[in-house]
């Protein structure tokens, strides 16, 4: 079995893909989207942390978190808020009977994929990167034709903090959209 080894800074920014299993569309509903935003709250009130950067796409999730200082924990963080949605879709204690024995040994649906992706956010220049792509995602799955038209992303925050220009990479009017070059980058999708 391969060692998967997972880099921890204390009060460290880290960028995060979650998968649903078999990549189901489960946030194509609105009432999940409701209820993972549920779950995420409850778990910042357990154990706190930024939400520097997000997008919620049908099958998958986009996060930029910043932990507290001294704190590394964000595997809990995400393990809990995985638990919480979950229990939210299926219940405190069913399963499917159609999750294999082994997601069954360790207690687990058929909503995640067992593991998730993690980058440590090494420099202004890495964040700046993977905010863009966390922002940019929508147009590159086909969902919208440009980052402000989709709604569960956290570019419209950044615009009003000034950090993007509401027309970033937009090509509305039959503009030219400016795509950011993401080239060498592993996002874990």
């Amino acid at each position: 079995m391969p060692e998967y080894r997972r880099a921890y800074v204390l009060g460290g920014t880290f960028f995060l893909t979650l998968v649903t299993y078999h990549r189901i569309p489960l946030f194509s509903e609105a009432e999940n989207i409701c209820r993972l935003r549920l779950a995420i709250a409850k778990t910042r009130t357990e154990r706190p942390f930024e939400i520097t950067g997000a997008v919620i796409l049908p099958n998958h999730i986009h996060f930029l978190w910043t932990l507290p200082p001294g704190d590394t924990n964000y595997s809990y963080r995400v393990s809990r808020f995985k638990i919480l949605f979950t229990r939210m879709i299926r219940g405190k204690r069913s399963l499917p009977k159609n999750v294999s024995a082994s997601r069954r040994k360790h207690r687990e649906s058929n909503v995640w994929q067992r593991r998730f992706w993690e980058h440590v956010i090494r420099d202004e220049s890495d964040l700046e990167k993977h905010l863009d792509y966390i922002h940019y995602n929508p147009v590159k799955h086909g969902l919208v034709s440009c980052p402000h038209l989709w709604e569960y992303s956290s570019f419209s925050r950044w615009v009003e903090r000034g950090g993007y220009r509401d027309d970033w990479a937009c090509s509305c009017g039959g503009r030219k959209a400016q795509v950011p070059n993401f080239g060498g980058m592993n996002f874990g999708e």
